[in-house]
């Protein structure tokens, strides 16, 4: 299992700011994730002024989800000062629905705290189908 500093690394390595044309950015956060089978995917996000985009939490996981995994062991996003971001509401219920076992995924947080993800999740609106 990777140390969070080790996946901080991995993410802030990832960071790439770049601008895109009519205001839009991509790259200036970045997410590393560790899945349970031990794997490490990354992505970035993509900002366009047509409140179109996707976060790097979400990019990460499609390319997690293209290498046929789903399990979440580890998660963190960096800003490209370095901070660390907590995921946003729509990512914290991208990942839990992703898998399960992702109720248990270690969000990283601000400080190198970690709490789980049904601890940042607790009253679904989804346990009756589980």
């Amino acid at each position: 299992m990777m140390n969070n500093q080790e996946l901080y690394q991995i993410a802030f390595i990832a960071v790439n700011h770049k601008k895109l044309r009519n205001l839009g950015t991509a790259g200036h956060v970045a997410c590393a994730l560790e899945t349970m089978n031990g794997n490490v995917f990354t992505g970035i996000c993509i900002d366009l002024p047509c409140s179109i985009g996707l976060c790097a939490e979400q990019s990460a996981i499609a390319e997690m989800v293209k290498h046929n995994e789903t399990a979440i062991k580890k998660i963190i996003a960096v800003f490209e000062d370095g901070s660390i971001l907590p995921p946003c509401g729509r990512c914290r219920e991208f990942i839990a629905q992703m898998d399960d076992q992702n109720s248990q995924t270690k969000i990283v947080l601000p400080e190198m705290k970690e709490v789980l993800l049904q601890d940042l999740l607790p009253e679904r609106w989804d346990s009756k189908w589980n």
